[in-house]
């Protein structure tokens, strides 16, 4: 193996990468799968799951990824889908939270219920499932090569922009300090935290608005660099948080957003 592609590698490793049946989720486990990692993909539908799983195998990577039913938002859920990984290996190297959910309408109608439903989901799903997978992660971590954990976050957890979507907002801005502070708490156990902060990207959340080539035309020309995200920007920032190349790298929320958190004055999808 060259010196730049051990840096990149992550052959070997075992992954879990929740929502991963489309969008930002799906970008990853391909990445991973393609740089050599068994990648466990899980979301509430698992024939969408083993479809997916067995579309980025045929792909010829070098990795494998395995598809199942798991939801993250009930401690019931959650319980399922952490025996369902031990069934499947004693060790995991990388957690992705990328299970999530939305909810957008105007402001004087942007129901109550929305709260609860989405920051349960987007937090305390995210909270619980890493607790309660913490013991396989300090099994595969090291001094020299810690695990791994990702978070889902988003530009509209940096920049004050809600486009109807209050809860999802506020949500994402928990991810994000909610990284960091894990990031503290699990520096001593070898495992390193990090968060994405998305602009757009083609996704089942995003259909509304990118959807068809001309919406996402559309979009990406509110963007700094003049394009939506595509889904190497998140297999790239994906290996360098998993691979060699980051092992350094806690606490960080990484903007991959074409350059739209230094940007003002803007909406990400609305004229």
């Amino acid at each position: 193996m060259s010196y730049l592609e051990n840096l990149f590698s992550v052959a070997g490793k075992t992954a879990l990468v929740t929502g991963a049946a489309t969008g930002i989720g799906r970008m990853a486990a391909t990445g991973l799968v393609m740089a050599g990692a068994t990648v466990l993909i899980a979301s509430r539908k698992g024939a969408d799951c083993a479809r997916a799983a067995d579309e980025i195998n045929a792909l010829g990577g070098t990795g494998k990824a395995e598809g199942f039913a798991g939801d993250v938002s009930t401690e019931e859920g959650i319980a399922a889908l952490v025996g369902e990984v031990k069934a499947r290996t004693d060790r995991l190297d990388i957690l992705i939270n990328n299970a999530g959910i939305t909810w957008g309408a105007p402001y004087e109608e942007f129901p109550y219920s929305a709260w609860a439903k989405v920051l349960g989901v987007n937090v305390a799903g995210l909270f619980h499932l890493t607790r309660e997978l913490t013991p396989l992660l300090e099994k595969a971590a090291s001094d020299d090569d810690p695990a791994r954990i990702i978070n889902l976050g988003s530009v509209m957890g940096t920049q004050p922009l809600a486009d109807g979507a209050y809860s999802y907002a506020a949500a994402k801005a928990a991810v994000h300090h909610l990284t960091r502070t894990l990031a503290n708490e699990l520096a001593p156990r070898r495992i390193t935290v990090n968060a994405f902060a998305p602009g757009p990207f083609q996704s089942r959340m995003t259909a509304f608005a990118t959807g068809s080539d001309d919406q996402a035309r559309k979009v990406g020309d509110r963007v700094p660099l003049g394009r939506i995200g595509v889904p190497d920007d998140i297999a790239g920032a994906t290996l360098y948080l998993c691979g060699h190349a980051g092992r350094y790298v806690t606490g960080a929320i990484l903007p991959l957003d074409g350059g739209q958190s230094v940007q003002h004055g803007m909406s990400l999808f609305k004229d």
